[in-house]
């Protein structure tokens, strides 16, 4: 496996983490933000309304998105079961 590939590899892997974690990131932090400026204009400083409801919505997203999050996945382990049949054959 030459030095290219690996590169490619690797580049492949982070992109597929990156779409497969970017739903539930961004869910969290609009959620984060959303709670934070209902708490600054409420001035109610409770930390169980800031956490309860990003885990809640995280969840709602991994349920929601869980079949692109799958389809994802699953295209880079076919890309790397080709990528290991071609270098073998």
């Amino acid at each position: 496996m030459s030095q290219a590939e690996v590169i490619t590899t690797m580049r492949d892997a982070i992109f597929t983490v990156i779409a497969a974690s970017s739903p539930m990131l961004i869910t969290a932090i609009v959620v984060g933000l959303v709670i934070s400026v209902f708490q600054a204009t409420t001035q109610i400083q409770e930390s169980t309304l800031a956490f309860v409801p990003k885990i809640v919505a995280v969840l709602l997203a991994l349920l929601l998105f869980s079949g692109f999050i799958m389809n994802a996945l699953e295209g880079f382990t076919l890309r790397m079961f080709e990528s290991v049949a071609s270098g073998l054959g």
